[in-house]
């Protein structure tokens, strides 16, 4: 009972301190504001993050960012989908990252700014267009609202299309093949040039999903909201003591289980080409997608041992196996910890600054993790994989 309590009293806390965080406050306003930034000739990108959750909406963000670049437009940073039910239903993207990092790379703007400074002159009602690479109906028309998340997502930032575009070129590219890129951008600039299409608002994301080999270096430019961070580091001194701690993600709930068994013996699948290149030239077995719970013990233990740790945490969507790890690890003096924090993004930061960690070579959350991990010189490695680390 006091256990119950004590975390009642934590979540609470919790939600507290993300409620000053998130708030409905930069929820869009299209009225015209004064001494804004210059409207960009040479166009811009928007995009509905609209397929799957977080570890999804970041590989498709990444590609965007890659895209953008290539074809030298602004690109309109989303609002992205949350699942928490006491939060608005989407979150500005600098509730969670630093808007100034990302322009060391590449010209961009919030989504906010961008209907407030232009969405009642530059890009007013009226003027709206909306981009699909592939019809969605039986009729070939391009519905940029048809179902939800499409629906909502426009709905929630009150943005309607007057008329809708069909594209046929490619939107995939590499920041690393340099060919590529310009190829990329001619073909666009030629086909879609701005004074005709000053804004291409994309129905999915443009790019490549999952994220393309030479992209995944665009994940130095993601760095976390201080507060949000703050909020994680907290946690993690709270739980580990500035001791050392392995980190372990799982994904156990029984749609995962549908994907695996779909991902069983294929070369790719998801975010599998993060563990497994073309060259690599082996098929995704069960034990990488979804372990058991005997070789998530084996695999964790001879993790926390090679690296001295004196603490686990657990990331999971549902199954902890925090009874199978404390009975294993408890005579190794190594406590286990699990938070499920109401803020997702407290799990991936605290996975991201694990001093070991094993994730799922098939989620894209793990993938967002691994990148991280991977800019920062931490090892880590996969279910399924050596205990002794990973680093790309």
């Amino acid at each position: 009972m006091r256990r119950s309590l004590c975390r009642l009293l934590w979540l609470l806390t919790l939600a507290w301190s993300m409620s000053i965080i998130y708030s409905d406050d930069d929820i869009v306003d299209d009225t015209p504001v004064a001494d804004g930034p210059d409207w960009d000739d040479k166009g811009y990108i928007m995009f509905c993050p609209c397929m799957g959750r977080f570890g999804n909406q970041l590989d498709q963000f990444l590609g965007a960012f890659a895209f953008a670049k290539a074809v030298d437009r602004t690109l309109v940073l989303p609002r992205f989908r949350d699942q928490r039910n006491w939060a608005p239903k989407t979150v500005s993207f600098p509730d969670w990252f630093q808007v100034d990092v990302l322009r060391q790379f590449h010209k961009v703007i919030i989504m906010e700014d961008f209907l407030a400074y232009f969405g009642a002159d530059k890009w007013a009602p009226g003027n709206r267009r909306g981009y699909c690479s592939n019809p969605n109906r039986p009729d070939n028309q391009c519905q940029m609202k048809l179902g939800n998340p499409a629906k909502s997502y426009w709905d929630e930032i009150d943005i309607d299309f007057d008329d809708t575009v069909r594209y046929r070129l490619s939107c995939k590219v590499d920041i690393s093949d340099k060919a590529l890129m310009e190829e990329l951008a001619r073909k666009w600039k030629w086909g879609y040039p701005p004074s005709e299409h000053p804004v291409l608002v994309f129905s999915v994301a443009p790019g490549a999903f999952p994220v393309a080999a030479g992209n995944r270096q665009l994940q130095k430019y993601l760095k976390w909201n201080p507060d949000l961070f703050s909020v994680a580091e907290n946690e993690m001194n709270r739980l580990f003591h500035g001791e050392k701690f392995v980190a372990i993600h799982l994904r156990t709930r029984s749609a995962w289980v549908t994907a695996c068994s779909a991902a069983e013996g294929r070369e790719q699948y998801f975010a599998s080409p993060q563990c497994m290149p073309s060259s690599f030239r082996k098929t995704i077995s069960l034990d990488m997608c979804y372990p058991t719970s005997e070789d998530v013990v084996a695999q964790t233990t001879a993790a926390v041992e090679l690296h001295d740790a004196k603490h686990l945490y657990i990331a999971t969507d549902e199954i902890t196996y925090m009874r199978e790890l404390e009975a294993a690890l408890g005579p190794l003096g190594v406590k286990v910890h699990h938070l499920d924090p109401v803020v997702t993004q407290i799990d991936v930061i605290i996975l991201s600054q694990a001093d070991f960690f094993i994730g799922n070579c098939v989620s894209t959350f793990t993938a967002f993790i691994k990148r991280d991990r991977d800019i920062n010189g931490k090892l880590s490695t996969f279910w399924g994989f050596p205990a002794g680390g990973l680093v790309a």
